[in-house]
């Protein structure tokens, strides 16, 4: 295997002994390890408050491997890796001695210097670790330093530029990685093939052909063991403002010139420019808000939001919402892009549908009520996939048309397996593609959308609960579509 393909690096985890640790990023380095996309030359440093040891870290990376994959392999040589340091992240003294402790990997491992610090940990930590990272020498080093932030980013568009602020006093732009596990997604990365490699599709990728598009980021969970963050947060940020701005500017953006990391940036951050901002007295005519009632999931019945804890009696953050997204720009003016996305919905489901323009009379129709558009719908969860919706004459049917599906199950192809989205994501880190991490602007353009939204809700008390549990949201994100003269599509 081509050597560079083979990172040699000191993997650093800031909240080694967390959730995110335990079931993603073990599992994504040990398999990485395995298909050989990491050489022997690598170390994985553990950091956390917690009083462990190397072998207690070792043992908790083996059950984590096994829990994820059942490898039924004698995990040791992998875990021998796997260094732990008890670290406080407020104490200046600990960052001397992980320096001392990286010194030491990079002789042993032949590293070449090459370092990857990853913040699995709470955001408001984020500047001073970058901060202190910088003032002890540690992303000083004869290899590359790259830093991986998870979300949140910020709470709106003035915190998200103030912790940016003091990440770059201590980083470059080019060494920072916000990590958006949605775009690790192998359909999601799809998009722009299906687009860019088809003539049947970009030809039609526009207003003269397109009618509406329709994101949908469903979840049949609600906020279990998370209520305290969640009710910090809500859907949108939780959701819009990250995941499906993604999507949505993957979806629109013009091809770019090179496939580049910075021309693929680059065309996806004008979408963001062209994405109308709406007015804080006009928000309700473009989205809407939703809080699951109790319910039905799968025959068990399940509590309201509110009733998930006590500090949520009175609770007026939206656990769903749906949106009417407009674009200034000449390729997408006068399409609407319809999102939406909640908790404990009907179905767990991250489906995209472009709905084709019907032709002007179309005479195989039984009626005019009864109508059959063409679809493309881009399954990315839980089944990945491409269904395109045609009509054609089914036996027995006369003359009428009825719609067929062509259907791409990407799981139903031999041999095919579709890397963890944290797996592929931390390798493109280590080899040094950013194209599937976010931008400053790209952050920043999604915050000043979606600052106006939070702020007209703020200052005024929503009618919730409006949606019960095991349902597609409330009435009125059906209603936002049907005065357009459009409908949801199943999921």
């Amino acid at each position: 295997m081509n050597q560079a393909l083979q990172p040699k690096v000191v993997i650093v985890i800031f909240g080694a002994t967390g959730d995110l640790a335990s079931r993603k990023l073990y599992p994504s380095i040990y398999n990485l390890y395995k298909k050989g996309q990491l050489s022997e030359n690598f170390a994985v440093v553990g950091l956390a408050r917690r009083p462990w040891t190397d072998e207690v870290l070792r043992e908790n990376v083996e059950k984590s491997v096994d829990k994820a994959f059942s490898p039924n392999e004698d995990l040791s040589e992998f875990a021998s890796h796997f260094y732990y340091q008890s670290f406080d992240v407020t104490d200046d003294s600990t960052y001397a001695g992980l320096n001392t402790l990286m010194s030491k990997l990079d002789e042993t491992y032949q590293t070449e210097g090459n370092r990857l610090f990853y913040l699995a940990m709470a955001p408001n930590f984020f500047g001073m670790i970058a901060k202190k990272l910088k003032e002890y020498g540690l992303k000083e080093s004869n290899g590359w330093t790259r830093l991986i932030i998870e979300k949140p980013f910020g709470h709106d568009h003035p915190s998200a530029e103030d912790l940016n602020n003091e990440i770059r006093e201590a980083f470059d732009e080019e060494q920072i990685y916000r990590i958006d596990h949605y775009l690790g997604k192998e359909m999601v990365q799809n998009i722009e093939v299906i687009r860019f490699a088809n003539g049947i599709f970009e030809h039609l990728w526009n207003n003269q052909f397109i009618s509406n598009i329709q994101v949908t980021a469903s979840e049949v969970l609600g906020v279990e063991d998370r209520a305290r963050y969640y009710d910090d947060s809500g859907a949108i940020r939780d959701m819009l403002q990250n995941h499906i701005m993604q999507i949505v500017s993957l979806l629109l953006m013009e091809p770019p010139i090179k496939l580049t990391t910075d021309e693929i940036r680059s065309e996806k951050i004008k979408v963001l420019r062209a994405l109308r901002k709406i007015e804080e007295d006009k928000i309700d005519q473009y989205f809407v808000r939703g809080q699951y009632d109790a319910g039905e999931i799968d025959s068990e019945a399940v509590p309201a939001y509110r009733a998930e804890d006590q500090e949520l009696a009175e609770s007026n953050t939206e656990t769903y919402v749906a949106g009417k997204l407009v674009i200034d720009n000449y390729r997408w003016a006068g399409v609407p892009i319809y999102i939406r996305t909640g908790k404990r919905m009907a179905k767990k489901a991250i489906n995209i549908v472009i709905q084709f323009k019907d032709l002007p009379m179309n005479l195989y129709y039984k009626s005019s009520k009864e109508r059959y558009p063409n679809l493309l719908n881009i399954s990315i969860q839980p089944n990945e996939g491409i269904t395109l919706t045609l009509n054609a004459n089914k036996s027995g049917s006369g003359t009428l048309a009825e719609p067929i599906h062509l259907a791409y199950n990407q799981h139903a192809v031999p041999g095919i397996n579709t890397p963890e989205a944290y797996e592929k994501l931390l390798f493109d880190c280590m080899v040094g593609d950013a194209t599937n991490f976010t931008h400053w602007d790209e952050v920043a353009l999604s915050w000043k959308f979606v600052d106006p939204i939070l702020n007209a809700w703020s200052t005024k008390k929503a009618d919730f609960p409006n949606y019960k549990s095991g349902s597609m949201g409330p009435k009125a994100a059906d209603e936002l579509l049907e005065k357009d003269g459009f409908h949801w599509w199943d999921i």
